[in-house]
């Protein structure tokens, strides 16, 4: 993201941005960043927009090679697309010889390392992975919102809020304002605030519910549950959701033994450092042989459910009578 923000500062652009990755928070900022810069408000004829399916390529690549009209830069921008995973030929072929005065911005969620766009964006450099960021990055950003609002936070209740709404930044942004409006003329936010006004994602909720199993919890494990099931999830989903971070617990567990700290397991497994070192402590209250066993279980009651021999809730159910259970 530097590299976006130097280009601005010295107006010095490259021909092919690709800003790809699972934050669409940040992906929109950038993108607007790079708009703003290039183009002038109001300027539709040098700016073209595309997206989702069913492009013209021929067409972009018939504006691409039309001078612009009374400005430096022709801009394209293409969004979601599909285009960074499968790009067709002719315009995968037309991204080695842009014109100097045209500038593509290509906005995807994720891009195929072999694929002929980011190979493009690669060799200018201008390649833009953008997942969600650290905790002490997260950290900053709500802190300078909190700063402009005249709020501080605890540090239990910054934890609680970051376990809480930690799946995207725009989920951040959105609980944050409810948190500084509902304090009011209070400067202080609590861990009290943060569970009376942040919504906790299922996935969190999962969490808590594992916690509650390592720590053979059975009755509130089953209230968890029972929240979940009157929320309308799916029991068979929220057994996915078990095995998945039984999963996780288990391939962090091993790389922990390695000796690789939380950092760089984050890098190599692909969730932010906080998630990393929150699964950690939790993979510490379960054994190897608990992971193994529970995986096993997991997958013998998902193959029942499948083949009519076994109730779905009855599944989820089996696993915390049997992990829960003291």
């Amino acid at each position: 993201m530097r590299r976006i923000d130097e280009d601005i500062a010295k107006g010095q652009f490259q021909n092919l941005y690709l800003i790809y990755g699972e934050e669409d928070y940040l992906k929109l900022q950038y993108k607007n960043k790079l708009i703003a810069a290039l183009v002038n408000e109001g300027d539709n004829m040098n700016f073209s927009k595309y997206e989702d399916n069913g492009i013209n390529t021929a067409q972009i690549i018939d504006q691409a090679e039309t001078m612009p009209f009374f400005a430096e830069h022709r801009v394209i921008l293409i969004e979601n697309s599909g285009f960074g995973k499968k790009m067709p030929e002719d315009l995968g072929n037309y991204l080695s010889a842009i014109p100097e005065f045209t500038v593509f911005i290509f906005v995807e969620p994720s891009a195929d390392k072999r694929g002929k766009l980011y190979k493009a964006a690669k060799a200018v450099g201008r390649d833009i992975e953008i997942n969600m960021p650290n905790e002490a990055v997260l950290a900053k950003w709500v802190g300078a919102q909190l700063n402009n609002a005249g709020k501080q936070m605890k540090k239990d209740a910054w934890t609680q809020f970051l376990n809480m709404t930690h799946d995207s930044m725009d989920n951040m942004s959105r609980e944050l304002e409810k948190l500084i409006t509902y304090v009011g003329d209070r400067n202080q936010i609590t861990i009290e605030d943060v569970n009376e006004i942040c919504v906790a994602k299922v996935e969190t909720k999962i969490f808590d519910m594992l916690n509650a199993i390592s720590a053979k919890d059975m009755m509130r494990t089953m209230d968890l549950y029972q929240d979940m099931l009157s929320a309308k999830e799916p029991p068979m989903r929220i057994l996915t959701m078990i095995v998945r971070q039984f999963r996780q617990m288990k391939v962090i567990k091993e790389l922990s033994g390695f000796g690789n700290n939380a950092s760089t397991i984050a890098k190599r497994v692909g969730v932010p450092d906080f998630a990393v070192r929150r699964t950690m402590q939790l993979a510490n209250n379960f054994s190897d042989k608990e992971i193994t066993n529970l995986l096993n279980d997991a997958a013998d009651f998902e193959e029942q459910f499948k083949t009519g021999k076994l109730d779905e809730k009855l599944a989820v159910e089996l696993i915390i009578m049997k992990y829960a259970g003291k």
